[in-house]
């Protein structure tokens, strides 16, 4: 571990596996610093946030574990100073119980995680292996982008290079039309072609060859004094390019097949321009030939390789893209076309993705076109369905031979799964912390009655122990039905079933629910028919079902405040096939979003009073047993619950 007042220049340790550990407490920093370096990491430490941020931009290490609540600077304005230098860098936040809304304001400025004191080191090692992934990921990305970079790179210059071997049938058509310039010896004229890579010859009005360059000899054999038709197969005197020039005075282009000295054949693209004397009459004729073997060839490499590219480009897992300076989508790949437009070409990015009017602030493609470099970004878009994803954006600019920007590619990976799963692993953290401030509450209570039952005793205060009994009671109660909840939700079981008496279970219901009622002043109506019999089911968790529905309907009565008299009505009956239970409530009511999350995991309209574990499970209950719940309320008015149970259990939830 290295303090920073005795941190040596020449201390060389893995980056990568480098921590900086920001405390004021010196105890906090030890303690911390030893279990982080018995786990393999490399620890700087600082006492303060100023400290803490000129270890961070003279070592940039890749985490950061900084305590919230720091005099001067405190933690989250250290967090937002190093995510503004590095957006890579993770920070983890540590926080007391009573920081919750700080600890919350933190995610909101992109900590990774934060975890509560007195730290646990398990929490902490977890804390620190999802940092890492995310690191880990995010290089495995950053390599992936560089690999298609230098592909791409080889890839356009392959193209030029390709591109500027077609170009030669139309250099050799220009210097064919540059041929009827030539004056003076013919020998002279024919010898300034020798360096080209193609046949060069000249022929007279006799139909013969007069002059060659040095490839025409060394390919085709001395031809000179030969007719002029007779390296081409099947011509004749009036069919081969030179005679069609004669006879009509004019250029031409045609495709022919020749026959090397070696007896090989070999098609080439033949361009002839005639030479005219002072008269203007056609005097020679002036052959160029390329031979088109090595063009096919090329040819054919060049489609290989845009096939492969465009495999390459549509089957790449992240949305690839093509922008011209214009932010328009010059190219995109199928996965982009499919998730987004398919009518890509020529539309901005920014109304494809966003469905903006103008570009978006701190573009990373503007940012590529003005220094060349390549910029990550994440950022929110929307698909042609709605959808809305959370993308990580890279660029990378691509050059023409000239070495100038003149387009920019955007990769982008999808990690809305990724953000989905640490969004709902803070929210489980949050949880888990209101159920651990609810049960404490419960365990201040039970300590409060139990205080009450011993001072009864010394005392001889029979009515104090009665008192303090009752609370304990309660307590306990409540504290059974809080484990029951926890340790259902935690594991999944299979129901216990058998044919068991309706009235039996709901008597027992009724016991346990009427005396919170009572102390609550609340009327309790009951209407059972005495026909019900029985029914299959798991009996334990029915009831624990019911009581939870009929809690909530306690709970709705005493949140309200408009002072009038509350009952709760249970009325059970059935029809053919289902035992129907109504549970009818004049409490406070629900509003459409509450009603729409009513059995979410974790969903709680009552704030640190409800760990939102009760309805979920109850709900869970009824649809193992193949029922349903429906739910009816209106504010301020009340809510009606209605549970339909089956008589004869599904198979499915037998097995």
């Amino acid at each position: 571990m290295f303090d920073v007042g005795c941190l040596m220049l020449d201390i060389w340790f893995d980056m990568e596996e480098t921590i900086l550990l920001v405390d004021d407490e010196e105890g906090i920093r030890k303690v911390l610093g030893i279990s982080l370096a018995d786990a393999g990491y490399t620890v700087l430490t600082a006492e303060n946030g100023e400290k803490a941020l000129e270890i961070f931009r003279q070592f940039n290490p890749p985490i950061v574990l900084t305590d919230i609540k720091m005099p001067g600077m405190d933690g989250i304005e250290l967090l937002k100073k190093i995510k503004h230098e590095n957006a890579e860098t993770e920070v983890i936040m540590i926080t007391g119980h009573g920081d919750m809304d700080i600890a919350i304001e933190s995610l909101k400025h992109e900590a990774s995680d934060f975890i509560t004191k007195p730290v646990n080191d398990d929490i902490l090692e977890f804390a620190l292996k999802r940092a890492c992934d995310k690191i880990s990921m995010q290089r495995k990305l950053k390599a992936h982008t560089e690999n298609l970079e230098e592909l791409v790179r080889e890839k356009s210059a392959k193209v030029i290079e390709l591109e500027r071997q077609v170009a030669v049938g139309q250099a050799v058509e220009g210097l064919s039309s540059a041929m009827r310039n030539i004056a003076g010896d013919m020998e002279n004229g024919i010898t300034c072609f020798n360096e080209m890579p193609c046949f060069v010859s000249i022929h007279n009005h006799e139909m013969k060859v007069v002059a060659t360059n040095q490839l025409y000899r060394k390919r085709l054999g001395d031809k000179v004094g030969a007719d002029s038709w007779d390296i081409y197969q099947g011509a004749n005197r009036n069919q081969c390019p030179a005679g069609v020039t004669f006879k009509t005075g004019t250029g031409r282009r045609s495709k022919e097949t020749v026959t090397y000295s070696d007896g090989q054949e070999a098609p080439v693209i033949v361009h002839t321009a005639p030479i005219r004397n002072s008269e203007g009459d056609v005097e020679l004729v002036v052959e160029i030939s390329a031979d088109m073997t090595e063009v096919k060839r090329l040819q054919e490499d060049l489609r290989s390789t845009q096939q492969k590219y465009q495999q390459l480009f549509d089957e790449a897992p992240c949305y690839i893209s093509v922008q011209d300076r214009d932010f328009r989508l010059v190219a995109a790949n199928r996965r982009f076309k499919e998730d987004f437009e398919n009518g890509t070409a020529g539309s901005h990015c920014y109304e494809v993705y966003k469905k903006l009017s103008e570009p978006c602030h701190a573009c990373p493609v503007a940012k590529t076109f003005e220094d060349g470099e390549s910029h990550d970004s994440e950022m929110i878009v929307t698909s042609k369905r709605g959808d809305q994803y959370n993308v990580l954006v890279r660029t990378a600019p691509i050059r023409n031979a000239a070495g100038d920007i003149t387009q920019v590619m955007e990769m982008s990976t999808n990690i809305t799964e990724i953000r989905r799963l640490q969004d709902q692993l803070s929210s489980l953290g949050l949880k888990i912390s209101s159920i651990s401030h609810a049960i404490k509450g419960l365990l201040t209570g039970l300590d409060g009655g139990m205080y009450l039952v011993d001072s009864g005793f010394a005392k001889e205060n029979m009515e104090q122990i009665r008192e303090g009994w009752d609370i304990v009671n309660l307590m306990v109660s409540r504290i059974r039905s809080m484990v029951l909840d926890i340790l259902y939700f935690a594991k999944d079981r299979n129901l216990e079933w058998e044919r068991v008496d309706v009235l039996s279970i709901l008597d027992d219901v009724v016991l346990t629910v009427e005396p919170k009622m009572a102390d609550h002043h609340i009327e309790f109506a009951r209407e059972f028919d005495p026909s019900l019999g029985e029914f299959e089911a798991d009996a334990g968790v029915v009831r624990s079902a019911l009581v939870n529905i009929l809690e909530n309907a306690v709970d709705a009565c005493t949140e309200d405040k408009s002072g009038k008299s509350y009952k709760i009505g249970f009325c059970v009956n059935q029809d053919d096939t289902h035992i129907i239970f109504n549970v009818y409530d004049n409490g406070v009511g629900m509003d459409k979003e509450t009603r729409e999350n009513l059995f979410n995991l974790f969903f709680s309209s009552k704030g640190s009073k409800g760990t939102g574990l009760g309805l979920f499970i109850s709900n869970k209950i009824i649809r193992q047993h193949g029922g349903t719940i429906t739910v009816d309320s209106t504010p301020g008015q009340g809510s009606h619950f209605c549970i339909r149970v089956p008589k004869i259990l599904p198979d499915s939830a037998k097995r």
